[in-house]
């Protein structure tokens, strides 16, 4: 699902960025290293622009896609017995008291009654908040009262889009769902884009730092007083670049192979460690319910046909409404 684009001086830097160091690795690096118009000099170049290119394209499509909505109609279907969804989630209860509400024990009374029908156990946590950890089978009540209707299991409201997006990451800043180097959220629709994107965009940066050494290395026994007169600049604005965003963007791309691998979004792992602690106090063990193994989890997110894994494309992905789960194996329920 394609999505219109405002302006944004973030992606008008990245684009920036990347438009001066591409420019800089072909015009300057390989032509003082090898020579541009050379056999090795041609392969570099053309091996560079391939990398540049499917980078821009991935990093395109993810601005432009749509990172998934929940449809206006979407509701729960909690007597459906092939339909078992089953999420643990962490329903923060304020020690607030609102008028009316009673004891502590009639409001636990009031909360059995609502999740009776689809619950199998709650357990309470009792400090300066209590958490209500439900495992929900049969359907899902998770209720967004900004938008003012039910969403799916993973989705979450983004303040700067105004709705819930489906499985949102949690984006680059941890204060917000929304990344603003792209000005649009990674959802469901758009996350394995947007991985391929940093993929890419890791292998870029460092091939254009090996050029530049590379091609220092050379200038430093031909004639130093021309480069310094010629290129000192050039080689000063993209050492800045291109250093800080390989240890960036490598760091970047380490944590979101975990997360593929793990089936994890940034907020579910953020909600696990929480999950995990609570589980610890009471003696019992938490895992992720969305764990189907390290290569179901790769090929839920990259697609089961290796050789798209490169390519901006997403057409493996369901509607993200619902996802398996390790409960669903002996079940066999197909994602959709």
């Amino acid at each position: 699902m394609a999505r219109g684009c405002r302006f944004s001086l973030p992606v008008t830097a990245v684009a920036t960025a990347a438009a001066y160091i591409y420019l800089s690795t072909l015009l300057v690096f390989i032509d003082q290293w090898f020579g541009l118009w050379t056999s090795p000099g041609v392969m570099n170049a053309v091996g560079f622009t391939a990398v540049t290119l499917m980078c821009l394209s991935n990093y395109a499509v993810a601005i432009f896609t749509d990172p998934g909505r929940v449809p206006s109609a979407f509701a729960p279907d909690i007597e459906d017995a092939g339909n078992p969804i089953h999420e643990i989630k962490r329903k923060r209860l304020g020690n607030r008291r609102r008028e009316g509400s009673g004891t502590r024990k009639n409001g636990e009374e009031k909360l059995k009654g609502l999740f009776s029908d689809h619950t199998s156990s709650v357990e309470y946590k009792r400090s300066n908040e209590t958490f209500l950890n439900v495992i929900k089978k049969g359907g899902d009540l998770r209720y967004c009262q900004k938008c003012s209707h039910y969403k799916p299991p993973r989705a979450h409201h983004c303040r700067v889009c105004r709705r819930c997006v489906l499985r949102m990451l949690l984006a680059l800043e941890l204060k917000d769902h929304h990344c603003i180097w792209m000005n649009n959220c990674v959802g469901h629709a758009n996350y394995k884009v947007f991985f391929v994107f940093v993929v890419y965009a890791v292998i870029a940066c460092i091939y254009s730092l090996v050029l530049m050494v590379g091609s220092l290395t050379v200038d430093s026994q031909e004639d130093e007083d021309q480069s310094d007169s010629s290129f000192r600049t050039i080689y000063v604005i993209s050492g800045l670049l291109l250093v800080p965003l390989s240890i960036a963007l490598s760091v970047l791309l380490g944590w979101h192979i975990y997360l593929v691998l793990q089936n994890k979004t940034t907020i579910e792992y953020y909600e696990g460690v929480r999950a995990m602690w609570l589980a610890e106090k009471r003696g019992d063990v938490y895992s992720n319910p969305y764990d189907l193994g390290a290569y179901e989890n790769l090929i839920a997110v990259l697609g089961p046909n290796v050789l798209y894994w490169i390519c901006p494309t997403s057409s493996h992905l369901g509607s993200g409404l619902r996802f398996r789960t390790a409960y669903d194996r002996t079940a066999s329920i197909p994602t959709s």
